[in-house]
């Protein structure tokens, strides 16, 4: 969890076994974010980047416009909430970044995404 100038980044992931298929090196992960406001001016999410990292130390960035094709704005006191998924060729992999928020006076300041885990229940040796 993070906070920056009043934006609060939360997420919660987990291990999609239904949709993984260790044999083939792919491991399935849905992470949870919430974002809320605890700060005093609105703000919209406009942009995303995300850092991917995989056990092997291989990166990926992704950016783009918004989340889930949404650019939220967020008053004082409301939160957003949404799901999305990531999948790696390792059974273990972090993920972190920023959204890029926007105030009514045409400020800009990057909400930090702090470093969470994707893990499988598999071991490395389990999985091959």
């Amino acid at each position: 969890m993070a906070i920056t100038d009043g934006i609060r980044v939360r997420v919660q992931s987990q291990y999609l076994a239904d949709q993984s298929s260790p044999r083939d090196d792919r491991y399935v992960f849905a992470y949870t974010i919430t974002i809320s406001n605890e700060g005093r001016r609105t703000a919209q999410l406009r942009t995303r980047h995300w850092i991917i990292t995989d056990a092997r130390g291989a990166v990926e960035e992704v950016r783009g416009d918004g989340v889930v094709g949404e650019q939220p704005k967020l008053s004082p006191g409301q939160s957003f909430q949404y799901t999305s998924g990531c999948v790696l060729t390792t059974p273990v992999g972090t993920m972190h970044g920023t959204y890029r928020f926007y105030a009514d006076d045409g400020s800009y300041f990057d909400a930090v995404i702090a470093p969470f885990s994707l893990a499988s229940p598999l071991r490395d040796e389990e999985a091959n």
